[in-house]
């Protein structure tokens, strides 16, 4: 099965901090934009940061318990091999990322056991990224 590109829109509060997040921090290259919207490439994906107009509500703040941690719902992210995440983790770290959950071992020794760690950009979106040792793991039930 080939796998094809996903896309997402989600708002922003800011474009130049959007900018400076995804394409600075996260390593995301831009393509296009506008006064309202760029588009990133976000490892393979493109996600579109769209500037909330002013006082727009922001979005609820809930959580789901999974293995012993408050998951953010909703949230979005990308898996990434197990060198990449860890890659990515340390320069999270760097740059003083302060982490909704810290990057962790999920469901150690399980089914589905996999790297994670979930942060929010600076509009409040909550990301996750994480990676299985073992990427047939991915939908292991």
């Amino acid at each position: 099965m080939d796998i094809a590109p996903f896309h997402l829109a989600f708002p922003v509060t800011d474009l130049a901090r959007a900018r400076a997040f995804y394409g600075g921090l996260l390593g995301c290259p831009e393509g296009r934009s506008s006064s309202e919207w760029i588009d990133f490439d976000f490892y393979g994906h493109q996600i579109v940061a769209h500037l909330a107009p002013p006082g727009a509500p922001a979005a609820a703040d809930h959580h789901n318990a999974v293995d012993g941690h408050e998951v953010p719902v909703p949230h979005f992210g990308v898996v990434l091999d197990w060198a990449a995440f860890h890659a990515l983790a340390e320069r999270l770290r760097a740059g003083g990322m302060k982490f909704v959950i810290e990057p962790c071992v999920r469901f150690a020794g399980q089914v589905g056991e996999q790297a994670t760690m979930f942060f929010r950009d600076p509009s409040g979106n909550a990301l996750e990224f994480k990676a299985f040792r073992d990427r047939g793991q991915l939908f292991a039930k």
